[in-house]
């Protein structure tokens, strides 16, 4: 069998996606991007599951979008039901990227709700951008049902993502506002002021919104609505001020630049 230039450049390509070095991994990336071949697709999506280099990660997934979406897609569907979280994870951020609606009905509950914080993070993005036209509503519904989940960032990711979908996300937020949970409730009445003033600071929006629960509000008194009256009905207190915007939580901007067509457009997760 004749060794063609072509087969040679492969191989090597293949072999340096796999070195030890994340130098070499991100020259490798941008190299398969810059001059993309069908055949590299199934290496790039077997080094998103593992490769533990943010920026190596964020390469691979722009060498997945320079190449034909009839071949990646399938690909990219199959590694969102894999075992392993960064697989899934990495192949949801990827099909946001892509951009593709004809891998919606891969967004299912159960993504949504994933275990692993990274992957629900990484579908509830690619849902809000994915959604069909007429399915935002129910898309809120189910985002409303995990409420209080995870920490901070978590719950921040969650907000942003119900925020996205607008209007259609009110009726949603207001029965999780009613929600027996006072975390959920906490979280509900924080996003409905994000979703209010977008520029309020999350930080803000969820302390507040923690008084209006511990002094009994609920939906009838969303944060941000105005002062708020005591139980024994005695003068009407300013609410504590502050506006602590909360930190930009995305991770920073990819490498770029590189020959022909640079990766313009890196990942937007935080903490991928």
């Amino acid at each position: 069998m004749t060794v063609t230039g072509q087969d040679t450049d492969a191989r090597g390509a293949h072999e340096a996606l796999d070195d030890g070095r994340p130098s070499v991994r991100l020259r490798a990336a941008l190299a398969v991007g810059t001059a993309p071949d069908p055949r590299y697709v199934g290496t790039l999506v077997e080094r998103c599951a593992v490769e533990p280099e943010f920026f190596v990660r964020d390469m691979l997934t722009w060498a997945l979008t320079r190449h034909p979406v009839s071949v990646t897609l399938p690909a990219l569907l199959r590694e969102v039901r894999s075992e392993r979280a960064q697989a899934r994870s990495q192949a949801l951020h990827t099909l946001s990227k892509i951009g593709d609606r004809r891998a919606w009905p891969a967004i299912t509950p159960r993504l949504l709700a994933d275990p692993d914080d990274e992957v629900a993070r990484s579908a509830w993005r690619t849902a809000v951008l994915l959604v069909p036209e007429g399915e935002e509503a129910a898309l809120a519904t189910a985002l409303a049902g995990l409420l209080g989940r995870g920490g901070r960032e978590t719950q921040l990711s969650l907000s942003r993502a119900l925020v996205a979908l607008g209007e259609a996300a009110k009726p949603a937020l207001r029965g999780a506002a009613a929600a027996p949970d006072p975390q959920v409730r906490a979280h509900a009445l924080a996003t409905q002021r994000l979703l209010r003033d977008p520029d309020t600071g999350f930080e803000s929006a969820v302390e507040e919104a923690k008084r209006v629960v511990a002094l009994g509000g609920g939906p009838g008194r969303a944060p941000g609505s105005g002062p708020e009256q005591p139980p024994d009905g005695g003068p009407r207190q300013p609410p504590d001020g502050g506006s602590e915007q909360a930190p930009d939580i995305e991770p920073g901007q990819g490498p770029n630049g590189g020959p022909g067509q640079g990766p313009g457009d890196v990942s937007e997760r935080e903490g991928q």
